[in-house]
């Protein structure tokens, strides 16, 4: 299925639905991946609800949102940062769902506790480093610690997912232990920053660095690549999760809220209950290298092999609060 995707606009997904149509949904959505056009294709087909897509970037969305409150647009916001969704629910754009399916589904920490949003899936921010290394990091403080100098890779400060981790540290451990880490994490950059995640990891089997931080799901759309360059810096690399002895890794999640005065809130509550039910849960696991959000489903191979690990989930509702101070911290430091 071919889409013209613009900037901004309305999307209508082309399908063959039910012999009973039940109207649409709206989402306003900043997810980019292809993949997920196959789960809205399949929600469809099962209840007969038509997607429209509005895609952009969150502030715009968010701006958007406001703009129409009068006369409400969309039925779902979906964004890929929980910091964002905390933000569109602080100032009134969300409403509660409701639904009983959905509360009590995920684990605590990883929904909104006022019931505005839930999660779809969850990355985690992880470090990886080259195979064999001695003494390899195990926390996110080693990335500062000066055994790493010049063999640091990450990407740019203006990254949602650095931003994301900077504000957990705020959060966790303070401004002042978190402006020192990102000033050491910057001095021992091997590189100015430049590209995304997966950039950081092929950079390493150049050798051009010794550790690197990424979201996990990158290393799965590494190691199933049709480049073997791609599957071949995916194997130079070992995985870890950190902060595995105190508040876990860092983790952050898309998902979404019906949107205060939807015009189809009914059949936003039915696609939120589709993407979280268990069977759309372990797909995109296999879709997206995602995880599941929702309790009790297995991980698959391929994250099994990665490893279990402990998500931090302590400080996602603290993430919106701490973001302005992250980028002030960056800016200090001269993280570009």
């Amino acid at each position: 299925m071919k889409l013209a995707i613009a900037a901004i606009g309305l999307i209508a997904l082309s399908h063959t639905p039910s012999l009973q149509a039940e109207g649409e949904v709206r989402l306003y959505t900043q997810r980019h991946y292809g993949s997920d056009l196959k789960v809205y294709e399949m929600f469809t087909e099962k209840t007969g609800i038509e997607v429209k897509l509005v895609k952009a970037g969150a502030d715009e969305l968010i701006a958007r949102i406001e703009a129409e409150k009068d006369q409400p647009q969309a039925d779902l916001f979906v964004t890929v940062d929980a910091a964002t969704l905390d933000r569109a629910a602080k100032a009134g754009l969300l409403q509660k769902h409701g639904s009983e399916k959905l509360t009590g589904r995920f684990p605590k920490g990883l929904s909104a506790p006022d019931g505005t949003w839930v999660p779809f899936t969850m990355r985690a921010r992880v470090i990886v480093h080259k195979n064999g290394l001695e003494n390899p990091p195990v926390n996110y403080a080693d990335l500062a610690d000066p055994r790493f100098k010049g063999g640091v890779l990450i990407r740019s400060s203006s990254s949602g997912y650095n931003q994301s981790l900077l504000a957990s540290i705020i959060a966790a451990e303070g401004k002042e232990k978190a402006t020192t880490w990102a000033k050491g994490v910057k001095e021992n950059m091997a590189r100015p920053p430049q590209g995304g995640d997966r950039d950081q990891v092929r950079a390493i089997n150049l050798g051009l660095g010794e550790v690197a931080v990424t979201n996990s799901y990158y290393l799965g759309l590494l190691e199933k690549s049709d480049d073997p360059k791609d599957r071949a810096a995916r194997e130079a690399v070992t995985i870890v999760f950190p902060n595995q002895k105190d508040r876990g890794t860092h983790v952050n999640i898309s998902g979404g809220g019906i949107v205060k005065g939807a015009p189809n809130a009914d059949n936003a509550i039915k696609f939120m209950e589709f993407i979280t039910s268990d069977e759309i849960q372990s797909l995109y696991q296999d879709l997206t290298s995602e995880f599941a959000v929702v309790e009790g489903i297995e991980a698959n191979e391929m994250q099994k092999r990665w490893g279990d690990f402990k998500p931090d989930l302590t400080t996602i509702h603290q993430l919106s609060e701490n973001t302005e101070e992250a980028l002030k911290i960056f800016n200090l430091v001269g993280w570009q």
